[in-house]
């Protein structure tokens, strides 16, 4: 069974005790509102971004935030908000967290926690990175996601090194790495998760500008870069990478296959 704390009670709302006058007597509402719904978070750098479904109680007052470290656990306060959105900022790169919402009412009655099993899992990435053709600039061709840094092609730690073939342009691995071109993307945080298959045989991908590019590292990470630009001489591109070993989520923290109903409470 679920258990709740919390732990930052200057961020609780203070919360308006409405009574209803009927035939000349006053009568308290202890109904609490239904659990928020739609729960979905995004993975970022050192934050979590949370958004669920509006509530539709006549009495809603606002939302309750919380976190978990298993979906079974305590869950502790984070923060309260009156909008359908709220961003952990406090989250650390390479810890799991699992979310949950509560709706209160103006009486102070609040909901069972959303049943939606959501949780991230906070990784690093970087934008506008350079690295150089191989054939001609070999020490600054290479990336290592593990070091966050430019190396040369062969270097041990390089995860993955660009070539400019006679003018075809390719994204080139090495055989104890894999790579696969995932298509044309709006952005970095398109791809929420590694594949499990149709990984490369050749050990290189035609390098594509869009496209977004999935590479399961040698030490049993998984990254994604996406290429923003392509000249004869460099690749510029965007990065993820997910620091905890065998982790494939590199974005959502939702799965809308994956739902809970068990019942929840909490400690005031």
């Amino acid at each position: 069974m679920k258990t709740k704390k919390y732990i930052l009670i200057a961020l609780l709302i203070p919360l308006l005790f409405v009574g209803c006058k009927v035939n000349d007597y006053y009568y308290y509402d202890y109904d609490p509102p239904a659990p928020p719904s739609g729960l979905s978070v995004l993975n970022g750098d050192q934050r979590v971004d949370l958004s669920w479904d509006a509530n539709r109680d006549d009495d809603l007052a606002g939302y309750n935030v919380y976190y978990s470290y298993d979906y079974d656990g305590e869950y502790y306060l984070l923060g309260s908000t009156k909008k359908t959105m709220f961003v952990d900022y406090g989250a650390s790169n390479g810890v799991k967290y699992y979310y949950a919402v509560a709706a209160y009412d103006f009486n102070g009655n609040e909901s069972d926690l959303s049943y939606d099993l959501a949780y991230a899992t906070p990784r690093p990435e970087g934008f506008n990175q350079i690295v150089f053709d191989y054939l001609n600039f070999p020490n600054n061709s290479g990336y290592s996601f593990r070091k966050y840094k430019v190396v040369p092609y062969d270097h041990l730690d390089a995860d993955f090194f660009f070539e400019n073939y006679n003018g075809t342009y390719y994204l080139d691995v090495w055989d104890d790495t894999d790579i696969r071109d995932m298509g044309k993307t709006v952005d970095i945080w398109d791809i929420p998760e590694a594949p499990l298959a149709g990984w490369s045989p050749t050990k290189d991908v035609i390098a594509q500008i869009g496209h977004t590019y999935v590479i399961w590292t040698w030490d049993n990470h998984f990254a994604k870069i996406r290429v923003s630009n392509i000249t004869p001489e460099r690749i510029v591109f965007d990065w993820a990478y997910q620091t905890v070993e065998g982790n494939p989520q590199l974005k959502n923290g939702k799965n809308l296959t994956e739902r809970k109903t068990l019942y929840r409470s909490w400690i005031r």
